[in-house]
């Protein structure tokens, strides 16, 4: 089958005063012997500029060792934004990430939501957000905190699931209102689920994307007496209770969730444990590059829930289409790039830290049994992972642009929705109305022209 394509990732990630421990190397070999082949990391700009942010992302990925793509991230609205949006676009980048949470670092505002969801439409990028309304995480964490709640499970108390089901809802709401398409990244909760459910139902071109952690875990593992064990699952949105999960694979099964993605942001247990005492300090982030696909497998195929050609589509060739790489990847077939793997559902095989090649000393999956593995995983026509080993050249990965106009633009521009809001079809008369007492000027503008 066509190699496993991962569209959310975060190598060398620097957040909350930390670097994620997990390079390009290193993960993009997790990624390989898991049988993923491409996977999209984020860019984050530096100080405000987005061209800065991916130079600095450009030397990071010169350790790769499979094909990438990137998504950046705007975190500031300002004079030169839009300007260097186009430059981005230019340099291969076909997409543009905008948190609506993380305040004071990461997230903006609904008036630079609106001016970037527009100039992506003009420039035909695919906006992404993370959908957790920022200010109202900022209040749950603060009370929950001074409520003496200081351990992991504050995490999980401070952003619930209507939070998340609400900033998804005012994310659809401006992107119908600009008339742009909308990926929501990590949907983890029945509120948001039934967001994008909605919008789909109206025709609007949105995609959810769960994550792979959420097919299987649940929340009561935030609530465990051990820090390092409990601090793991530490990520944004939480991971939710169990009825959550089982909504998220209901979804996955009938079409309305399509992209499956791991978010794989990796911190050691040294990192997690600088929130031993402030569930607020415990950097953000769970592995799963290399397991993602065993897992959805496991969770999807196994049970009856999804046949392995959908299996494909979720775990390789949406994602492909989604962010217009089809059909170079997630594909099988002439003139396509030679990432394949061999998948044989007859093994089975137990994750951990002592089967996997993250650079992470836990692992979200430790002890889960799995029936069905990546066998043999082909990179370019190269074999990079076979009876267990993994053969690996630093330096071998190349960039694969992402071309602006995905598919999903297509059906924005067959459903005749216009670029000029000022132009936007009635059933009262043409937009804007000249009125009583204008038909002389006008006429007079008319003839001097």
């Amino acid at each position: 089958m066509p190699g496993g394509i991962d569209p959310h990732t975060h190598l060398s990630m620097p957040f909350m005063g930390q670097l994620s421990c997990e390079d390009f190397f290193s993960g993009q070999s997790a990624a390989l012997a898991g049988g993923t082949t491409h996977h999209i990391d984020f860019v984050l700009p530096v100080e405000h500029d987005l061209l800065r942010g991916l130079e600095s992302w450009k030397v990071k990925a010169e350790s790769a060792c499979m094909d990438y793509s990137f998504h950046m991230a705007v975190n500031q609205w300002n004079h030169q934004t839009e300007s260097q949006m186009e430059a981005v676009v230019e340099q291969g980048i076909n997409s543009f990430k905008f948190f609506m949470a993380y305040k004071g670092a990461l997230m903006v505002s609904d008036s630079e939501l609106l001016e970037g969801f527009a100039a992506c439409k003009r420039l035909g990028a695919l906006p992404m957000v993370h959908a957790e309304n920022g200010d109202g995480v900022e209040w749950g964490r603060e009370r929950v905190f001074a409520a003496g709640v200081t351990g992991p499970e504050g995490h999980s108390l401070s952003r619930p699931p209507v939070l998340e089901g609400e900033a998804t809802g005012r994310a659809i709401r401006l992107a119908a209102f600009v008339g742009t398409p909308l990926y929501v990244v990590h949907v983890t909760s029945i509120d948001a689920l039934r967001e994008v459910a909605q919008a789909q139902l109206a025709g609007q071109p949105v995609i959810g994307e769960p994550v792979v952690s959420g097919l299987y875990l649940e929340e009561s593992r935030l609530w465990d007496r051990n820090f390092t064990h409990a601090a793991q699952y530490v990520m944004s949105p939480p991971i939710r209770s169990a009825e959550h999960g089982v909504a998220i694979k209901q979804a996955l099964a009938g079409g309305v969730l399509t992209v499956v993605a791991t978010d794989h942001c990796a911190w050691n247990s040294s990192q997690k444990a600088m929130g031993r005492h402030d569930f607020r300090l415990i950097p953000n982030g769970v592995n799963g590059i290399e397991e993602r696909l065993h897992v959805l497998w496991q969770q999807m195929v196994v049970p009856g829930l999804m046949t392995p050609s959908a299996f494909v589509s979720a775990s390789s060739t949406a994602a492909a289409r989604a962010f217009n790489l089809f059909p170079r990847k997630g594909l099988l077939a002439a003139g396509s790039d030679a990432d394949v793997i061999v998948f044989d559902p007859r093994v089975t095989h137990t994750l951990g830290v002592g089967a996997g090649h993250s650079a992470m000393d836990t692992n979200l999956y430790e002890g889960m049994q799995i029936t069905g593995k990546v066998t043999v995983t082909v990179s370019r026509g190269v074999v990079v992972w076979e009876n267990g080993v993994l053969t690996v050249v630093k330096g071998a990965g190349q960039f694969v642009p992402t071309p602006p106009h995905a598919p999903l633009f297509s059906g924005l521009r067959s459903q005749g929705r216009p670029g000029n809001v000022a132009a936007w079809p009635t059933a009262y008369g043409p937009t804007p109305v000249l009125r009583d007492g204008d038909r002389a000027q006008h006429a007079a503008e008319a003839c001097a022209a």
